[in-house]
């Protein structure tokens, strides 16, 4: 293997271990906004100790994606330099404000809501929170500015040979980025929400938990409530982005369909094999103007196909291989709207028999609900993988190419190397993680009782030295 693919194995690796981390941080700090909030506006003790006990584990995914983040900004000098070099100007910005700005304020307030309880007001400790969820997506704001230049380039010039920023507005109201945006936040909504219902779900089904019920209940209800709202959200939020890409990058949306060639209206594709090499399909089972409707709310309106596509490129930009990789494009795809419909519906279910006190009744369903959890993390995944390959062979988008941003200087062995350690360390970090999150959701419910005689004791205990 070359270097090239080498990095490119690395850098994919090691972004999407991370963004295992990003959604969860982002639907956890909402749904304890959510949980402290009724706590603050109730007075009711059960939503203080909801808030706890899902604090720990939102601090624990978040101590996670603070380590794995840090080793992305490596990525950029030691295996990416030309890419480093020629976007620096452009890039650079919304990556240093999201580090001066967004990370600090976050780890700021984190501090304080968690060393401020019963140490400050209610209702000061609850504004700590909600400045904790306002600057992770703050956060995820700055890092999809920068993703959205390299789908979209806007605000810029070449000068002697790297693009420099020439509209720093351009950047941040870049049409792409208002369209990932609320699609990311949606997607960590619903992330979170599964996260807290199923965990809710799996001690429901502990007998030894009975006098949880009430607790877990409450959980699972918010969580369900918000996994569905979620689901629906980033199902819409996807169809806009899609609508959207089909003007702005028609190659990436042709590709994720296997669309061959133009068609007026154009058939949606539900399950294909195909032959990429000759750029034909072997058998597709189709419903017809069926894309041609989810790209223009029309079941009349041109979609563009590859062949085409790729005619115009190499007339636009040079001779070479502008299709994405197709069967990688669309298979993720599938597997990304096939999962957000499955969230909608599972979640859906839960919460009516939730609400119709039936859900414990259905053990097998509570099962499910259990296992779910892995379903939006598999959605996002697959979602960043359509979005960073259907770009291909692109880095900025008709500006570098992937091959022209790879360092020049860095071998093969050393990036195998590199690469190597890092699943070593990962994996490591995983079963870690994966040890610290089922021992902390296993746990005893925190209550106030509880907490008052730990006090007491520790107090005694200092008094005896």
């Amino acid at each position: 293997m070359d270097a090239l693919l080498l990095a490119r194995l690395q850098f994919a690796s090691t972004i999407i271990y991370h963004f295992l981390f990003v959604p969860l941080t982002l639907g956890l700090s909402i749904l304890l906004v959510i949980m402290e909030t009724l706590y603050v506006h109730t007075g009711k003790e059960v939503y203080r100790n909801m808030t706890k006990f899902w604090g720990k584990m939102f601090l624990i995914n978040f101590a996670m994606g603070v380590v794995t983040g840090l080793v992305q900004e490596f990525q950029f000098g030691m295996n990416w330099s030309e890419y480093s070099r020629f976007v620096g100007d452009v890039f650079g910005a919304p990556l240093a404000v999201e580090a001066l700005l967004a990370f600090f304020m976050e780890s700021t307030f984190l501090g304080i809501w968690v060393f401020g309880w019963d140490r400050l007001p209610k209702k000061i400790h609850l504004a700590a929170i909600y400045l904790v969820a306002l600057a992770s997506h703050l956060s995820a704001f700055w890092i999809l500015s920068a993703n959205a230049f390299m789908q979209q380039p806007t605000g810029f010039v070449i000068r002697n040979g790297r693009a420099e920023m020439t509209n720093f507005f351009a950047l941040i109201t870049n049409g792409r980025l208002w369209v990932q945006f609320p699609h990311v936040v949606a997607g960590g909504l619903v992330t979170g929400a599964f996260f807290v219902a199923g965990i809710s779900a799996y001690r429901l089904l502990k007998k030894r938990d009975e006098h949880n019920t009430e607790f877990f209940t409450r959980s699972a209800r918010i969580g369900l409530t918000m996994a569905l709202i979620g689901g629906i959200a980033v199902s819409l939020f996807g169809h806009i982005q899609g609508q959207y890409s089909t003007v702005h990058s028609p190659m990436k949306m042709a590709a994720a369909e296997a669309l061959w060639n133009t068609e007026d209206p154009a058939p949606l594709s539900l399950f294909k094999v195909a032959n990429t090499q000759e750029h034909k399909d072997l058998f597709s089972i189709d419903i017809p103007a069926g894309l041609s409707f989810m790209s223009y709310n029309s079941f009349d309106g041109k979609v563009q196909g590859l062949n085409q596509l790729q005619a115009e490129y190499v007339k636009q930009y040079g001779p070479g291989n502008y299709i994405p990789p197709v069967f990688i494009t669309y298979w993720s795809f599938r597997v990304m709207v096939g999962a957000g419909m499955a969230m909608v519906a599972i979640a859906g279910l839960g919460l009516f028999l939730l609400n119709k006190r039936r859900f414990t009744q259905y053990p097998k369903l509570m099962m499910l609900m259990v296992a779910s959890i892995a379903i939006p993390f598999v959605a996002n995944t697959m979602g960043w993988i359509l979005t960073e390959m259907g770009r291909q062979p692109w880095l900025v988008f008709g500006v570098l190419k992937t091959d022209a941003g790879v360092s020049p200087n860095v071998s093969a062995g050393m990036i195998l190397f590199s690469l190597s350690a890092f699943i070593a360390v990962y994996a490591a970090l995983a079963v870690v993680d994966g040890w610290l999150l089922v021992r902390t959701a296993k746990q005893d419910v925190p209550t106030l009782e509880a907490e008052k005689a730990a006090s007491e004791e520790e107090n005694v205990l200092q008094g005896a030295y």
